[in-house]
């Protein structure tokens, strides 16, 4: 069957839409030569685990499963037993967008959901749920997860991640990332990563790669190694261990060594500001959230989105209206601009309020 050339269009609803970055693809092609030891006992899976020890300047342990479902699930479930709960902001994936599944591979452990801003969890919330019930009837708070960025595009700061760090020290519990784009929050910060994970004072990250120019493929991180004992057999009965390891850690090889996990995350970022600062122009248009990473949100009359609906343009709205777009690793900057010129001849026909505020999202 032949593909209609407009399905290979670059959109915006997702970064999830781009193809392999040319690091990536190198990589996978290289490993692709001749045979390897299956289930990570080759050298690609290690020259991978060396350039993530290398990147985060410690001897973490770390493991490669397929998705980000996967991975924070599985994470969280290492921390916690069936009795214990996890701090989450209201908006953060775990909560919104990953089908239970944290529940039901730690085996019952409750999400204790926070009210955030912008899809940030506060200090100050982590104190009320780790106190608010400690009687033998309540799930036991164990862990804290934070979503970096957020779901409405948001980075958290290493001022703001050193506060969680120490809010969840005070009350005994631990602190996982769900990194889905890291790199992203990287390139907004300026940090390096171990600045923004351990040195900061996470104990465990995901750090996702297919958002970020590969085909599949998250990284967890144990920054405590005690924290990863038996990880690997929670992979196996996940269905997370694969056979032909090499391909899923040959790509962060070619990501990590280039430099392209970063590289990939700037031009990104950067096009949603492009993109942003000219939407600025646009009447009955407006950004309703801090643009800090690789995500724009707009408000607009629910009449101008489907006109760009209609020209074939795609992304995803969210509760309260708000529509999200997103900016890849590819990102081809005469594109956002047929967009912008879409947007605007749609904008220019309509005499209305603009919508309302983003709340809530899926990656």
């Amino acid at each position: 069957m032949d593909i209609n050339p407009e399905e290979l269009l670059q959109q915006f609803a997702s970064d999830n839409y781009a193809g392999i970055c040319p690091e990536a693809w190198a990589a996978m092609e290289s490993a692709n030569r001749g045979h390897a030891t299956a289930y990570g006992d080759d050298a690609w899976t290690a020259r991978a685990a060396s350039a993530f020890r290398d990147l985060f300047e410690t001897d973490c342990e770390l493991f490669f499963v397929f998705n980000g479902t996967a991975a924070n699930s599985l994470a969280l479930a290492s921390l916690c037993q069936s009795y214990h709960g996890v701090i989450c902001c209201d908006s953060s994936h775990v909560e919104t967008d990953e089908c239970g599944a944290p529940e039901f591979f730690s085996n019952g452990s409750k999400l204790l959901v926070a009210q955030g801003v912008d899809g940030k969890l506060r200090p100050g919330a982590i104190h009320e749920l780790a106190t608010k019930r400690q009687d033998i009837h309540f799930p036991k708070p164990r862990v804290v997860t934070i979503t970096q960025p957020t779901e409405t595009g948001r980075v958290y700061t290493l001022d703001e991640v050193k506060a969680i760090s120490a809010a969840c020290k005070a009350h005994g519990l631990l602190l996982h990332m769900d990194g889905a784009r890291f790199a992203n929050a990287c390139a907004s910060v300026g940090a390096t990563a171990a600045e923004l994970t351990w040195k900061s004072g996470v104990d465990v990250l995901c750090f996702g790669g297919t958002k970020n120019g590969m085909a599949v493929g998250e990284a967890v991180l144990f920054f405590d190694r005690a924290l990863a004992t038996d990880f690997d057999y929670r992979c196996k009965q996940a269905g997370q261990l694969a056979s032909k390891m090499r391909f899923l850690a040959a790509p962060w090889v070619g990501m990590l060594e280039s430099g392209a996990w970063l590289s990939n995350a700037v031009h990104a970022n950067e096009c949603a500001q492009y993109f942003a600062k000219r939407v600025a122009g646009i009447p009955n248009v407006k950004v309703v959230s801090p643009v800090d990473a690789n995500s724009v949100f707009l408000a607009a009359p629910d009449e101008v989105l489907e006109q760009l609906r209609a020209r074939g343009w795609r992304f995803y709205t969210f509760i309260g209206g708000a529509a999200r777009m997103m900016f890849a690793w590819d990102t081809d900057l005469r594109r956002v601009d047929a967009l912008l010129s879409d947007l605007e001849d749609c904008a220019s026909s309509h005499t209305g309020v603009v919508g309302p505020a983003v709340a809530s999202s899926v990656q």
